[in-house]
């Protein structure tokens, strides 16, 4: 999925979010927690994304290469319990539209800060539209049943998460080295599937490899996307295989 692709994505995910929030504020006090997201109350989702996103602008509008110094960053604030959810709301909703903007303006090459090795706009918006997508499904969980994540976007979440996330988490936590562990991730709503081997220090995709593996799940792009962000249980997926293992994928990959 190309950068241009995204766009209209994000700025769609942005607005089912913002409707799925002011659903679950119309229910009134007490504001509802957020199941997939323990201890935290539809509130506290719209303040994250929220900050999230301006933090972000600011990377995107200064072309920052270097992460800005929290003591001297100054950004504009969430509104306080006082102003209102319909405040809180609005004040997600206009930086949603202005981050999506500035994707477009700064296409997908710019040189920017990020936390990964891509260090470029383009990182930013497969990024966010991937985060996004998910707390939508947060949020719309808070009041009913959450819809799925878009296909393509489901898609391109299993391979970020592949590709980009557990590295770096196994780097961030520390994880103990793979042991020839061998996974598959079968898309049972398209052609793709993720062949994944721990190694050592590394993991290496296979994409599309037909090989034997230690333990295969099959699932929608969508649920194949949530499971790897822990949003659903594995008894959501057809697991073969050493079923076991497939939870030990959050010992590989340790959560942040």
């Amino acid at each position: 999925m190309d950068h241009i692709d995204r766009i209209p994505l994000f700025r769609t995910e942005a607005a089912t979010f913002e409707k799925a929030v002011r659903r679950a504020y119309d229910r009134g006090d007490p504001v509802p927690q957020v199941p997939s997201c323990p201890g935290w109350t539809v509130t506290d989702l719209v303040r994250h994304l929220g900050g999230v996103h301006r933090f972000l602008a600011h990377v995107l509008r200064e072309r920052l290469t270097a992460p800005p110094d929290p003591a001297g960053l100054s950004l504009p604030g969430a509104p306080g319990d006082a102003d209102g959810p319909d405040a809180l709301t609005d004040w997600f909703g206009q930086g949603a539209r202005e981050l999506a903007e500035l994707f477009r303006e700064v296409g997908p090459d710019t040189p920017v800060w990020t936390w990964s090795r891509e260090q470029t706009s383009g990182f930013w918006l497969r990024m966010q539209l991937i985060e996004l997508a998910v707390h939508r499904w947060d949020a719309e969980s808070a009041t009913g049943t959450p819809g799925p994540l878009d296909p393509a976007v489901a898609v391109d979440a299993v391979t970020q998460s592949i590709e980009v996330m557990a590295p770096a988490r196994r780097t961030w936590k520390q994880a103990s080295p793979g042991a020839g562990e061998r996974y598959r991730f079968r898309r049972t709503d398209g052609p793709e599937s993720w062949t994944v081997l721990f190694s050592g220090d590394q993991v290496l995709l296979e994409p599309g490899s037909p090989g034997p593996v230690t333990v295969e799940a099959a699932g929608s792009a969508s649920d194949l996307a949530l499971f790897l962000w822990r949003r659903v249980p594995p008894t959501t997926l057809h697991v073969t295989g050493d079923t076991d293992l497939l939870a030990h994928w959050f010992t590989l990959v340790p959560p942040v």
